[in-house]
């Protein structure tokens, strides 16, 4: 009976080193969650810029209007500084019905997991191309 009772005790501290061991993977994986949904999340934002910035294009708008389109269409954090149209070709005058128009945008997405800031490059940046033909 006595070394019965002897085992229990020790059981408590072994369920608390296996917590200890665990919880730092557990906080982990739900880090590395959270930071996947972020990026995701910008990502689908950035391919609806780029995409309605290309069909602003491909319906006859200036190079100005595209960029107004694109940037109202990506309502991201820090989107006035971390939001880069990479290209926009043709130029506006060479846009004839037929041709294809191609609009890249690039989003620098900042990491906010300290672990993963060292696995990835920090900033992060996601890169969307749209061609369309000009109608």
């Amino acid at each position: 009976m006595a070394g019965l009772r002897r085992f229990r005790r020790g059981q408590k501290g072994q369920a608390l080193v296996e917590l200890a061991l665990a919880l730092p993977l557990i906080i982990l994986l739900l880090f590395g969650i959270l930071e996947f949904g972020r990026i995701f999340h910008s990502y689908l934002v950035v391919t609806h810029a780029a995409r309605e910035g290309a069909r602003a294009g491909a319906v006859g708008k200036t190079d100005a209007e595209i960029i107004a389109k694109i940037r109202a269409s990506a309502p991201l954090p820090d989107a006035a500084t971390n939001l880069h149209i990479t290209e926009l070709e043709p130029a506006a005058s060479a846009r004839t019905p037929g041709v294809p128009l191609t609009v890249e945008v690039a989003y620098d997405v900042e990491l906010i997991t300290p672990l993963l800031q060292d696995l990835f490059a920090d900033p992060l940046r996601l890169k969307s191309r749209v061609t369309m033909r000009v109608e």
